[in-house]
């Protein structure tokens, strides 16, 4: 407990951040004539940071006070009547989105407007609703043009092949499936897919929101895998074909193991197709045949690349270079180069065509629409349509409200596997470590007794001799004795 005296404050400013006449009062001799009025008492300890000043409230009516509002609770009608409903209910969609300080100033604003209209006034939990609603109408009308209109949606094209397996056929059970974002196209077997999920799909790197580097090839995108730190990825065609690498979850296909087990060897080979020193690279089978290559540099290229069935179950690779492939390779580079031009160009459309229909999202909503199923008057959502789409415009088009959608969940899972994951590995680096630290502990133990033991040897060892010493000692006076008794 601290008694600090105050100076005046007349001379003061009313409004300031930092008040410096504290330390000011800190300072004055304890002769000084003051009154009980004068002191201040500070029941913190004392901090070095408050030799700048002591931090007060700029204005105490500046500080906002909390506003709380109690939502209204359903009654027994309106809960049988949501039951067959699939729509959220109300609570629920009053909790996506709340006011800020221009929702509450232009809803004052309208409500002027409607006194004088000799309208309903709108409250706020009714805008809430109403804002949630448009947005909730917006996203379902948006998803169903992409899906409709040509050029929008993901086309299936008969050339398309798995990014994995390289092969354009599916089949019951192991269905291709096409990520919503990238496009790239894996079977389930080949990316790990348990499930296929009933609305949009994001393979991991989408999921995620992330472009890694491949660690094994020069390659961006693809059907791409993590490590167990999470932080690296590689591609699942490149941990199949470099033999050193291995998958820990046949499964799931991830995480991508046994990335140091590739000798330096590997690494230090170059890419005859690329030219580039990054990642490492296969060779080709054929005897007496040291040619190099990326495992996704021979996919691009058109080379043979052949998986084997053994008879004992286990699948083989074989890989070749330009000159042992059976195809021709001039035929090929120049149909994937075609290939790739021409889905270049797809992808420029689909882009263009995505921001044209993001860009008039608000003619996807009509708000007689949303006034039916809420229950509303037409003019009061009209007014709440305008405000709704001038301020989206003024947030570049995106929406208001982050609504709930199945990547999303997919998104979080994936991140509580992760995180999972390297509690895992964490928990047994611990175990590990306190195994290490019990050795350490009963090694050192071992060897303090060895050495006590050592100690007391050595002990006994100086005891014997001595007395022995002593015996020896006590002989020679007996003989010596008995010398002189003779004589």
């Amino acid at each position: 407990m601290y008694l600090f005296s105050l100076l005046s404050f007349s001379t003061l400013l009313t409004v300031q951040v930092f008040r410096t006449d504290f330390i000011t009062a800190m300072k004055l001799p304890d002769s000084a004539q003051l009154g009980l009025d004068d002191f201040y008492v500070l029941s913190d300890p004392w901090r070095q940071e408050w030799e700048k000043g002591v931090q007060v409230p700029a204005n105490l009516e500046a500080i906002p006070v909390p506003v709380v509002r109690l939502l209204p609770e359903l009654t027994q009608q309106s809960r049988q009547e949501t039951e067959g409903d699939t729509r959220p209910p109300p609570t629920q969609l009053y909790s996506l989105y709340d006011l800020d300080d221009l929702d509450v100033a232009w809803l004052e604003l309208v409500n002027q407007e409607f006194r004088q209209m000799a309208l309903p006034e709108l409250d706020e939990l009714t805008m809430e609703c109403v804002l949630v609603e448009l947005e909730s109408v917006c996203e379902e009308k948006m998803r169903q043009a992409i899906e409709t209109e040509e050029g929008l949606g993901i086309e299936y094209d008969e050339d398309v092949v798995c990014d994995v397996c390289r092969s354009p056929e599916g089949e019951d059970g192991n269905e291709m499936v096409f990520c919503d974002k990238c496009n790239v196209c894996v079977h389930q077997a080949c990316y790990g897919i348990l499930k296929v999920p009933q609305g949009n799909w994001l393979c991991r790197t989408c999921a995620l929101g992330v472009q890694p580097k491949c660690l094994l090839c020069p390659k961006r995108g693809g059907a791409l895998k993590p490590t167990r730190s999470g932080t690296k990825w590689v591609h699942v065609s490149c941990a199949l074909w470099i033999p050193e690498v291995s998958i820990g979850c046949p499964e799931k296909m991830e995480p991508i193991t046994k990335v140091s087990h590739i000798p330096a060897s590997r690494w230090a080979l170059s890419c005859s197709l690329c030219r580039e020193h990054t990642g490492t690279c296969i060779q080709c089978s054929m005897p007496s045949c040291i040619v190099a290559f990326h495992v996704t540099c021979a996919f691009d290229h058109g080379l043979e690349m052949r998986t084997i069935l053994a008879e004992n179950d286990e699948v083989r690779f074989k890989s070749f270079c330009l000159e042992h492939s059976s195809n021709s390779s001039n035929n090929i580079t120049t149909v994937n180069t075609e290939r790739d031009q021409l889905e270049r160009e797809k992808v420029s459309q689909r882009k263009q065509k995505l921001q044209e229909l993001e860009d008039e999202f608000y003619r996807l909503v009509d708000p007689r629409e949303v006034a039916e199923n809420l229950g509303l008057p037409v003019s009061q959502v009209d007014f709440l349509y305008q405000f709704w789409k001038m301020k989206r415009k003024a947030n570049f088009n995106r929406p208001l409200v982050t609504l709930k959608r199945d990547e999303v969940d997919n998104l979080a899972q994936q991140e509580q596997d992760v995180l999972y994951r390297r509690l895992k590995l964490f928990t047994h680096l611990r175990q590990d470590l306190e195994r290490v630290r019990n050795l350490c502990y009963m090694v050192t133990r071992r060897e303090k007794m060895k050495h006590t033991l050592c100690d007391l040897q050595e002990k006994i060892f100086h005891l014997q001799i001595q007395l022995l010493e002593e015996d020896m000692a006590g002989g020679k006076r007996e003989k010596s004795w008995g010398c002189c008794g003779y004589f």
